[in-house]
């Protein structure tokens, strides 16, 4: 206290005019209209920018959250693309009913943990059976497909990933109406896949898109890839392509966990079917 108190009085001379200059700016704003009008618009100018500059790191704090939200505002869009998807085509509009129009719910999800060099890569999610997770769930990103749903707790689940040797997904090819079965095969590669059991017949050209065919987990017209490589000969009749997936492995951070509520009906109808056929 007494050094404060030292200090205080070896630079009262200082203070003093501190005090003296703060009181005559004051004075000088307060009786004159210009320096008045010229003090309030700096003031608001310096006051802006500090907020501006405040909102910004606010902005920057916030983006977890406003990426939540964008994920789950897309979750909604592609349900409602997905009727639309169903209901037009490029020929003709069509009358679908209810039951399909509400035939797939996308559940977001949070990307947790994920491999992509491995043998057999899986991912791990943060949505589990209290989210209505079930196992063998197709599962997608804005970008394409991810994988299938394999084991669910309570509050996460893991995915078999579309970069795994027994990962099999039924696609076509844009502009046919030819199938195939899309697999990682033994690229190595992330960013490429093999679509498999293409007639030798089909003419594929480099570019040509790869789709859902809507006979898997997965709803139809889901873009999966571009065709890269063509002409790869697995013998017998068909032919193998190579694609390169949409779907950017390495950056997987929102996916969207894919329904068929329909899928139960389906399945049971279908082991009717082979019962009475045995």
């Amino acid at each position: 206290m007494k050094n404060l108190w030292l200090f205080l009085v070896r630079y009262n001379a200082f203070f003093w005019f501190i005090l003296f200059f703060v009181a005559s700016l004051l004075l000088v704003v307060q009786n004159n209209r210009y320096q008045r009008s010229s003090f309030i618009n700096s003031s608001n100018v310096v006051v802006g920018s500090f907020y501006d500059k405040l909102n910004s790191w606010k902005s920057y704090l916030a983006l977890e959250e406003t990426n939540k939200n964008l994920a789950l505002e897309n979750s909604q869009l592609r349900q409602q693309l997905q009727n639309y998807i169903l209901t037009d085509t490029l020929d003709s509009v069509r009358i679908v009913d209810s039951i399909e129009m509400n035939r797939y719910h996308f559940t977001m999800a949070e990307v947790v943990n994920n491999s992509i060099h491995q043998k057999s890569n899986f991912i791990t999610i943060n949505k589990g059976s209290l989210a209505g997770i079930q196992k063998g769930l197709g599962v997608i990103t804005s970008n394409g497909v991810v994988g299938i749903v394999l084991n669910v707790s309570q509050h996460f689940s893991t995915i078999q990933s579309l970069l795994h040797p027994d990962t099999r997904i039924s696609v076509t090819l844009d502009t046919t109406n030819v199938f195939g079965s899309l697999v990682w095969g033994n690229t190595s590669n992330p960013q490429f896949a093999i679509v498999k059991d293409i007639p030798n017949h089909v003419k594929v050209q480099k570019g040509q898109k790869v789709y859902t065919s809507g006979f898997s987990l997965f709803p139809k017209g889901i873009e999966i890839g571009a065709v890269e490589e063509t002409g790869i000969s697995s013998g017998g009749s068909f032919l193998d392509v190579k694609i390169k997936l949409r779907t950017n492995f390495s950056n997987l951070n929102h996916v969207y966990v894919v329904k068929d509520l329909l899928e139960d009906e389906k399945n049971q109808l279908e082991a009717v079917t082979e019962d009475n056929d045995g």
